[in-house]
């Protein structure tokens, strides 16, 4: 793999790699350090605040990035066992102008007749039916699962854990008071203010519905939406089971704080960089010397304009060209082995078209003769540098800024630094009888 091809994966804000590389390998460990330094004042807290948020945040890691990819592969295999192929979009069942299931078998059943089986099958009403149920529960077992994993049973289980731990910590104090009594200072928990707390623990939280949305739409959503529904959800599960009520006021302001961060702050600085440096089109794309020896001789093809007409008519009838070679790699469009677009998939004309007009962006703002050269290398340094900064900042925010507003946030609810959920148990096991 090359170095544009590593920056290109991780500046992707629509997949799970800078997710992958945020969390685990940045977010994680300074996460896990700075619940230590913040509880450091009580050993006892610290270290089971410690171990909690170690288990806690690689545990969701493993569930979040790697559950989800899982249930949706094991739900393919239940789809294509019940006789249907799952990467229909039911999107299709929609009948449009330019695309439709009706529509593409008409305009696919000869260049792509195997594909058109498929829409075939589901162009019977009953299977369409059966077929959208199918999605709607592979939906619900890639969300659902992970959200009761990660936002109920594995709090359950570290708070189980760390209860054991206390109640034996209460044993030896007690056992040692007998022979060494020491009195123990214990932090004054405030109260926090009653409609704080009525914002992140009413009953109104159990009241959240889809509306205007199908089941079967959300299976075909991209792996990082799903993950943003999931991370929803966990939060949500996380607030209810929190073991005090302090704790659901801090659990709930660092999750809100950490779905921004995580899924809308890096496509905003992704757009405010890309803005900035004038350069929107992927490292790939600049380092692909076909690309740039198209652009010297000006021979590089694209649709006339950015209208779905136009660029269904231009995909369709220049299968080899560039731009549809990397609207198929950028996965703006899905072309089959034959070169023939899939008549299974759903084209976002947004997408796409916006795609075609960064690229003929770059072409219009591109020098001639041997400055090209330059000029081409400079916005591939400049989009590999903003790719590494939005990692960078997001990263900061959310390993660094975020934790630390979440302290100060506690500070001010809880008059303490130490964690709401373990420490008013822990002092208590403490203190002396």
């Amino acid at each position: 793999m090359t170095i544009s091809s590593i920056i290109s994966a991780i500046g992707n804000n629509n997949s799970v790699y800078p997710l992958l590389v945020r969390d685990c390998g940045i977010e994680n460990p300074i996460k896990v350090a700075l619940t230590y330094k913040q509880n450091k004042e009580d050993p006892e807290v610290a270290k089971l605040a410690t171990r909690e948020r170690l288990i806690d945040e690689y545990a969701t890691s493993a569930v979040w990035l790697g559950g989800i990819p899982l249930i949706d592969l094991i739900s393919n295999w239940i789809i294509k066992k019940k006789g249907f192929n799952p990467n229909i979009n039911p999107k299709l069942f929609e009948e449009g102008s330019l695309q439709g299931l009706n529509y593409n078998i008409k305009k696919f059943e000869k260049t792509a007749p195997d594909a058109v089986k498929d829409l075939i099958k589901l162009a019977n009403p009953e299977n369409q039916k059966y077929y959208k149920k199918l999605l709607s529960l592979k939906f619900l077992a890639s969300t659902a699962i992970p959200i009761a994993f990660m936002g109920f049973i594995l709090p359950k289980m570290i708070f189980a854990s760390s209860a054991r731990r206390i109640e034996k910590l209460k044993k030896e104090r007690q056992a040692a008071n007998k022979t060494m009594p020491q009195p123990i200072m214990r932090p004054n928990f405030a109260a926090p203010k009653r409609d704080i707390l009525d914002s992140f623990t009413s009953n109104k939280i159990n009241q959240v519905a889809f509306t205007g949305f199908s089941l079967a739409k959300l299976a075909t959503v991209s792996t990082q939406d799903k993950m943003m529904i999931t991370d929803g959800g966990y939060t949500v599960g996380r607030v209810a089971t929190s073991r005090k009520k302090n704790e659901a006021i801090d659990v709930g302001f660092r999750l809100s704080g950490m779905m921004f961060l995580n899924f809308v702050a890096p496509k905003w600085i992704e757009k405010f960089l890309n803005k900035v440096s004038g350069v929107e089109l992927d490292p790939i794309m600049l380092a692909d010397k076909a690309f740039k020896e198209k652009i010297q001789k000006g021979t590089i093809k694209l649709p006339v304009n950015d209208t779905p007409e136009m660029l269904l008519k231009f995909v369709d009838e220049n299968p080899d060209s560039l731009f549809v070679k990397f609207a198929n790699k950028f996965k703006k469009i899905k072309m089959l082995d034959n070169g023939i677009r899939d008549p299974r998939a759903y084209v976002n004309f947004d997408d796409l078209g916006k795609f075609r007009n960064s690229i003929a962006d770059f072409i219009t703002n591109a020098p001639t003769g041997k400055n090209l050269n330059r000029y081409i290398l400079k916005a591939k340094i400049l989009k590999g540098t903003n790719i590494l900064a939005n990692v960078g900042i997001s990263s900061f925010l959310l390993a660094y800024a975020l934790p630390k507003a979440t302290f100060a946030f506690r500070k001010l609810v809880t008059g303490s630094d130490l964690e709401p959920g373990l420490a008013p148990d822990v002092l208590a096991a403490k203190k002396n009888n």
